[in-house]
């Protein structure tokens, strides 16, 4: 029987699997080397693959580890608050400031860091993620991210 972890996992299976046949009717334009559908594959590609996983894992969970856990709603409002304040940062503080910002802090709010040790690597994944992210859209995507106002960074 599925959990309802298992039953979510399904449910972005079968959405997952539907979007995917339907960029296969995307028509290819011969002047670009990549058709409209290809992005798309690759995102649903990895979202089927992760959501199947999700549900094999499910599957194979024991029965006594089907405890509950309670939600704690206080970490999912902070957590919505942070990704607001990063959003409003954004056309100020510009994509790459705003995003160390905003990783550094959900991470820290997450997984509250102990010592100095535990903010090196708040730190490290915060500077990776932003980075990271900004070369794969900027340079290889030809995306251009949002500039702030008050950096020009």
């Amino acid at each position: 029987m599925l959990s309802r972890d298992g039953w979510g996992g399904f449910a972005v299976l079968a959405a997952s699997l539907l979007l995917f046949g339907l960029t296969l009717g995307l028509k290819d334009n011969p002047l670009v080397p990549f058709g409209p559908g290809f992005y798309p594959r690759i995102v649903l590609g990895l979202t089927i693959l992760l959501s199947l996983w999700l549900v094999l894992a499910d599957l194979r969970r024991k029965k006594s580890e089907s405890k509950p856990e309670k939600l704690n709603y206080t970490q999912i409002v902070l957590q919505f608050g942070v990704f607001g304040l990063y959003c409003a940062a954004l056309p100020y503080l510009g994509f790459r400031i705003s995003t160390i910002l905003y990783v550094a802090a959900a991470n820290a709010l997450m997984d509250p860091p102990r010592g100095a040790r535990g903010w090196l690597r708040v730190a490290a994944l915060a500077l990776i993620t932003a980075f990271a992210t900004y070369y794969i859209f900027e340079r290889y995507l030809q995306v251009l991210m949002p500039r702030g106002r008050w950096t020009g960074f």
